[in-house]
């Protein structure tokens, strides 16, 4: 069922404490820790406590959450003190996009130059 837990997901395990990760902020709703395969600087993942498979049925399903994980972003930008200086919010979508977990999540990227395209 969407929105619930999945025993084969990285991130709901994440979510349990069944598997470390370097927490940075945490809400009611969402949960943000470090990337272990850093893009940036900063590098950190904002994920919503609920299963969805990708940021667009979150959206759909849920647009409070989505407005939290978005709020959370800033509020991660800010404590790694990337805000002033630019930072990125990203959410792939798809395989074919480079989405290799699939429970929806926003990578919050700064600390360095981020031109665009990214490569």
């Amino acid at each position: 069922m969407a929105g619930e837990p999945q025993a084969d997901c990285l991130f709901c395990k994440i979510i349990a404490k069944e598997i470390p990760a370097t927490v940075v902020r945490e809400t009611e709703t969402t949960l943000a820790f470090r990337d272990i395969n850093p893009q940036a600087p900063t590098h950190v993942l904002v994920i919503p406590k609920v299963h969805y498979a990708d940021a667009a049925t979150l959206a759909a399903a849920d647009p409070q959450i989505t407005a939290d994980l978005l709020r959370e972003a800033g509020e991660v930008a800010a404590g790694d003190e990337v805000d002033g200086t630019g930072y990125r919010i990203v959410f792939n979508t798809g395989s074919g996009a480079g989405q290799t977990v699939f429970h929806a999540h926003a990578h919050v990227l700064g600390g360095r130059g981020l031109n665009w395209p990214p490569g």
